[in-house]
């Protein structure tokens, strides 16, 4: 049995042997045989090939102006996006701009009138009369604030006008231009007294002044200190034009105001000091009622 097992071994070895043998062999004498090109094949190679070469230069560029699209398209969404960034970095720097030049207009404000012996409170426009006159304006702040009916209303630049109706967070404002809204004024150089009121087209008369009076085109007209109203001394506005008439006793007079109404924005409201407290406890009764 042993010699069996052993006989079998050796058969294997020499049979695995001998197919190596062959494979080297054949791998050895293997000739490759080299394919003549015909005429017909030749032709097709030689038509053809541009072609295979067109079309891959074509493919590429395809590829290439697909690539570029694709780039210009990315790069105009990045461009948009840039865009909308920008703009809106500019509206903050606006904001910021028109924040920094109402801070520095409330400032002038509250520095302004300081020898007045009155409280003030600042309050900004926030509509106008429909007629575009600007004879009464409309601000944010009321009797919830210390405003009273009567309180006077100035600006740095002159008188502007007084509280006449009231709510407990809004005022409406009596500007001069109304000719219901009667100053009693001086002229500052000759100390001629008169009424100032509205006419027309954001002009104001000086009226009750005699043709005696030597006042001039340029003169300052300011508040008298009459009437329980306006402090004595603030800006009301300048004469303009002179007329003496032929007959009557006094000088047709036209002031232009201090205060120009087309830019006004913010307004101070002079209150006197023992009325603030009284006013806010009486808005607070009328809020609970």
């Amino acid at each position: 049995m042993k010699n069996f097992t052993v006989d079998s071994s050796r058969w294997k070895l020499a049979n695995n042997i001998i197919v190596v043998v062959l494979a080297l062999w054949g791998i050895a004498v293997q000739n490759y045989s080299l394919k003549d090109v015909s005429t017909f094949e030749a032709f097709l190679i030689e038509a053809f090939a541009p072609i295979q070469r067109g079309a891959l230069s074509t493919r590429e560029k395809l590829a290439n102006m697909l690539d570029h699209y694709v780039m210009i398209v990315n790069t105009s969404k990045d461009n948009a996006e840039l865009r909308k960034e920008v703009k809106a970095l500019n509206n903050q720097i606006f904001e910021f701009q028109e924040v920094k030049k109402e801070n520095e207009r409330l400032k002038q404000l509250l520095q302004f009138g300081k020898e007045i012996p009155r409280e003030k409170v600042l309050a900004q426009i926030v509509s106008w009369d429909a007629s575009n006159e600007f004879k009464v304006l409309r601000i944010n702040k009321g009797s919830a604030d210390g405003l009273k009916k009567m309180s006077p209303v100035i600006t740095m630049n002159g008188l502007v006008g007084y509280v006449y109706r009231l709510t407990p967070n809004y005022a409406d404002i009596l500007t001069i231009l109304d000719q219901n809204n009667r100053v009693d004024s001086i002229v500052a150089r000759t100390r001629t007294h008169g009424i100032v009121e509205g006419i027309s087209e954001f002009k104001c008369r000086l009226k009750y002044v005699n043709r005696t009076e030597k006042v001039e085109v340029g003169d300052e007209i300011i508040t008298a200190g009459l009437g329980n109203i306006y402090p004595k001394g603030i800006k009301v506005g300048k004469i303009t034009q002179i007329d003496k008439e032929n007959y009557g006793i006094t000088q047709s007079i036209v002031v232009t105001p201090s205060v120009n109404f087309h830019k006004l924005e913010e307004v101070v409201v002079l209150i006197e000091k023992e009325e603030k407290t009284e006013n806010r406890d009486v808005a607070k009764e009328e809020t609970n009622e």
